[in-house]
């Protein structure tokens, strides 16, 4: 995890069999004013040296971390993100809990947490996750909530078919853009989580606002918070959090 060595790759689809299940959990950290993190320079390369042995440690049980992401300033009340999956939901609360016991996370205060799992999506089950289909993370990355209206279920499949075909795409001419949607019902407040990851900052800007102009979009009744951040190596979060 010190080189974060980002990659642009677009397509998020593939021929599909058995649905395959993936769990993956993304984990918002701000800073206790209460406890400030300050670290003396010799003991910097310990520290990291901690937190890399713990994710090779979590790695070892099938856990993957897809990055640790540098969110200070874009927000007032975070610092740090950290995205993980695998393939069960108490293995991932495990890992976040072996993370969290490190010198560099422990004294973090929690923001926001999501859980999601990989279902099929709706009118297209070839659509799959880009984490799942080995596409290395990308330089920065946007995550958020989706919860549609409460029309929009009990609308014919072929008007939802044609509003997301026609969303779809609006989104696909970004094509360096990974997408990652992950559903979310019954697992906290939300229905759907989405985290979108691009080497260019501007592409996430661009598509998001594109995005904006589809019949979708008179269908959402929540969308927030975002966390959008940089994908850092571990020895980074060092500045992050002083």
């Amino acid at each position: 995890m010190t080189d974060p060595a980002p990659t642009t790759i677009a397509s998020t689809s593939e021929p599909m069999g058995e649905l395959v299940t993936a769990y993956t959990l993304w984990a918002v950290f701000r800073r206790n004013p209460a406890a400030p993190f300050e670290i003396d320079g010799y003991d910097v390369p310990s520290v990291v040296s901690e937190l890399d042995d713990a994710v090779l440690s979590v790695e070892g049980e099938d856990v993957t971390v897809r990055g640790f992401y540098d969110v200070s300033g874009l927000r007032a009340d975070a610092d740090l993100m950290v995205w993980i999956h695998g393939e069960t939901p108490e293995t991932l609360q495990w890992a976040l809990r072996q993370l969290r016991r490190t010198t560099l996370l422990k004294s973090l205060l929690p923001v926001w947490n999501a859980l999601g799992v990989h279902r099929d999506a709706e009118f297209n089950k070839r659509h799959m996750p880009s984490f799942m289909l080995g596409k290395p993370p990308q330089g920065w990355v946007t995550v958020y909530p989706f919860v549609r209206s409460y029309e929009w279920y009990l609308l014919p499949e072929e008007e939802r078919s044609a509003m997301l075909r026609d969303h779809g795409m609006k989104g696909a001419a970004f094509r360096t853009t990974l997408a990652n949607t992950v559903a979310s019902f019954a697992l906290g407040d939300y229905e759907w989580i989405l985290a979108l990851e691009d080497d260019d900052l501007l592409n996430l800007v661009d598509m998001m606002r594109d995005l904006r102009q589809t019949e979708a979009r008179r269908h959402v009744r929540e969308e927030v918070p975002f966390y959008t951040g940089r994908r850092i190596g571990t020895a980074e979060i060092v500045e992050v959090l002083q």
